[in-house]
């Protein structure tokens, strides 16, 4: 090849130079070896190119290639069996309905009483002498307090009618012993409604005053409505 050619040229006036002791023909050797290094041509340029590394991307999974955990199934064996409690509340319910067809506003004998924050609205009805309040037996609503039960029987004990009407109550606001007090007073102003001489005798026991009394507001300066902070002089 060209290359091979050249390289042999060299070699050969390389040793024909060292070769030589005459000056002329020295002179004559390094001329040729002039001329022979410009007839080299180093017109091939060896092009490096950068090496370029390709990396191949990750293809994204798609939602269906994603595993998914089984969907958790729970299984009830047995239904949780209902309360007594809410069995009586239930029966209660159908009982009072069944006895006040229309609801408390259609009956005659009714009456509205308030203590406090509370209000409470009674029907009677001639039965036994049974009291029921937001559908549940007196005695469970009252959680067997003798005071407030007391209360709810006053009214109908001063008239001997202690066994003779059921009593049908809803009570809302204030405690229970608010709303004991405000039975009360619903009582005797439905026993009104029975027969106008019945206010004699309940008049006479204080049954059909209202009690107006009610904790007093905070005022402002002192701890409570009157309670005043302990005073110091210095």
């Amino acid at each position: 090849s060209t290359r091979t050619n050249k390289s042999l040229l060299l070699f050969s006036l390389f040793k024909s130079y060292f070769g030589h002791t005459n000056r002329a023909e020295m002179a004559i050797s390094m001329s040729s070896l002039t001329s022979a290094f410009a007839s080299l041509s180093f017109s091939s340029q060896i092009s490096q190119k950068p090496q370029t590394f390709s990396f191949a991307r990750p293809k994204p999974l798609s939602l269906s290639q994603v595993v998914r955990p089984p969907p958790l199934v729970v299984v009830a064996s047995a239904v949780a069996a209902p309360s007594p409690v809410d069995l009586e509340t239930s029966n209660l319910k159908k009982y009072v309905k069944s006895r006040l067809p229309g609801g408390f506003a259609a009956q005659t004998l009714i009456g509205t009483g308030r203590r406090k924050c509370a209000v409470a609205r009674v029907v009677l009805q001639e039965g036994t002498g049974k009291v029921i309040i937001n559908y549940r037996d007196a005695k469970e609503y009252l959680q067997g307090n003798p005071l407030w039960l007391q209360y709810v029987k006053v009214p109908l004990v001063t008239l001997g009618y202690g066994s003779s009407y059921d009593v049908f109550v809803k009570a809302e606001g204030g405690g229970l012993s608010g709303q004991a007090q405000a039975i009360s007073l619903g009582i005797a102003r439905a026993l009104l409604k029975v027969s106008e001489d019945h206010r004699t005798p309940l008049r006479k026991e204080g049954l059909l005053t209202r009690d107006a009394r009610a904790v007093e507001r905070k005022k402002v300066g002192l701890k409570k409505a009157r309670k005043a902070p302990q005073f110091s002089k210095r």
